[in-house]
């Protein structure tokens, strides 16, 4: 609020004209008002670190006020990635195994205040595809099981009609299932009835009864954050993978954590969705929003990624003809840009080796994925659970490793329906040249970039074509 009212003063007032319209209108403009607007100077300024997955970072002076989607927008600016929108800060606490995704509208400086010096937590910039997943499709975040409504309310609802129950001031589904908590002060975990009101997290002391008398209260949430355990049971002892807890602002270490844990992923996603419905309300939809108001004739739902400030400025040519011409049809120049790829990858296996011999492309199989971003050399099953699940639990996330229980094959890693498969890529020799196949030998390619080209536009016998890739980027 303090931020609008400073701004007010020149925008609202119609006898001050604004002398940077062009910068009030950009979807850039609370990053550019950060640093190239002369009003900032004024503004205290901190130097926040910030991480990246290869663990490389990068220090930013900022101003104090500064937002978590603002500091995204300037990574994103800095190292010319494309805004798809799923760019997130990731607060995380390597001395507890805890870790949460940091709201957009959420203000850094006043999150690194809640630190603690012994906890060694840091700032990481990664994608997460799952932020506002729950506004696209929230009959799969919320299964009927879980989830009762009003008496007055009627049982089917659309997804909009479940959101807007969510958002309202008025009425709020409530939330029930079992969940396995840690009792305070000991090391044992205790099976429990828990149900979710807007007063509150409440469990039954008494089976399923939902009776005041035997509801007893557990936490509320205004002054505390919600993290998931990354590091399953190995810290906490909890019984399964799937734990959740709520840490107050500025506690010191586990002592003051209430940790929760759910039975499997589905269950822990619509805890942890609806809490954060109910602790941000029509905040986070105004987040989703954020980026597709003012562009008219955008759906949101359905909407191009868009692309940073300065790859906007590329052009796509076209030289085939006798004279170059700018293609403006969006799908003739993705058609264009593929054929230029495959036509660069012929030409690429029949480049000269040292002795000046072209090489094979069955040699070339062998390493050229190395270069991609989805895949990753040498990291465990659990390494690439922990790395899909920190990008979010959305079908067609992905990545591709070695196999470690066989050298000579490597595996395809991907969530499909809140889970994580795992499946394996088997090479093949015939007739002296080498493949590799995901079906026993009935589809088989040259390499994995044209076996992971093919199953992003085909599903094939995967349960859903890939998505999104987990990469490790560096900063």
């Amino acid at each position: 609020n303090r931020r609008k009212k400073k701004g007010d003063s020149i925008l609202e007032n119609p006898s001050i004209p604004n002398p940077f319209p062009e910068l009030c209108c950009s979807p850039f403009a609370s990053v550019l008002s950060a640093s190239l607007l002369p009003k900032a100077t004024s503004r205290k300024k901190q130097v926040i670190k910030v991480y990246s997955e290869d663990d490389t970072s990068r220090a930013l002076e900022v101003p104090s006020d500064i937002t978590a989607r603002d500091v995204c927008q300037l990574l994103i600016l800095k190292n010319h990635y494309v805004d798809d929108h799923s760019w997130t800060l990731f607060e995380q606490l390597p001395h507890t195994g805890l870790g949460r995704a940091i709201e957009d509208h959420e203000l850094v400086m006043e999150v690194q205040s809640n630190w603690v010096m012994e906890e060694e937590t840091k700032l990481y910039f990664r994608k997460n595809y799952a932020k506002y997943e729950f506004f696209k499709n929230p009959l799969s975040f919320f299964p009927d099981h879980m989830i009762s409504f009003p008496s007055e309310t009627s049982a089917a609802l659309s997804h909009s009609g479940i959101l807007q129950m969510f958002l309202s001031s008025s009425t709020y589904p409530e939330i029930h299932g079992y969940l396995h908590a840690k009792e305070q002060g000991k090391k044992s975990w205790k099976k429990l009835y828990f149900l979710l009101r807007r007063s509150g997290l409440y469990f039954s002391t008494k089976g399923t009864s939902k009776e005041p008398r035997h509801l007893q209260f557990f936490c509320e949430f205004s002054n505390s954050d919600m993290y998931m355990s990354l590091t399953g049971k190995k810290i906490s002892g909890a019984p399964t993978n799937y734990g959740f807890c709520f840490k107050p602002n500025k506690s010191g270490g586990t002592r003051d954590l209430k940790q929760l844990c759910a039975d499997d992923e589905q269950s822990r996603t619509c805890w942890m969705t609806a809490i954060r419905l109910l602790k941000y309300g029509m905040q986070l939809y105004q987040n989703y929003m954020q980026p597709y108001q003012g562009r008219s004739g955008c759906s949101p739902l359905n909407i191009t990624p868009m692309r940073s400030i300065s790859e906007n400025s590329l052009v796509a040519m076209d030289f085939s003809g006798h004279r170059s011409r700018i293609i403006e049809n969006p799908t003739e120049a993705l058609s264009v840009a593929v054929e230029e790829g495959l036509a660069w990858r012929r030409r690429g296996c029949l480049r000269l080796n040292s002795h000046g011999s072209p090489i094979a492309m069955s040699n070339m199989g062998m390493s050229i994925h190395r270069s991609q971003s989805w895949f990753h050399h040498k990291i465990s099953r659990e390494e690439a659970q922990r790395l899909i699940l920190q990008h979010g639990l959305v079908d067609g996330v992905f990545l591709v490793r070695d196999s470690q229980s066989n050298p000579k094959t490597f595996v395809l890693s991907l969530s499909h329906g809140l889970k994580i498969k795992h499946f394996q890529i088997v090479p093949l020799e015939d007739d002296g040249k080498l493949f590799y196949t995901l079906d026993d030998g009935h589809t088989r390619f040259t390499d994995l970039i044209q076996l992971v080209e093919f199953y992003q536009l085909n599903k094939g016998v995967l349960p859903c074509k890939l998505k999104h890739y987990c990469a490790r980027i560096a900063l």
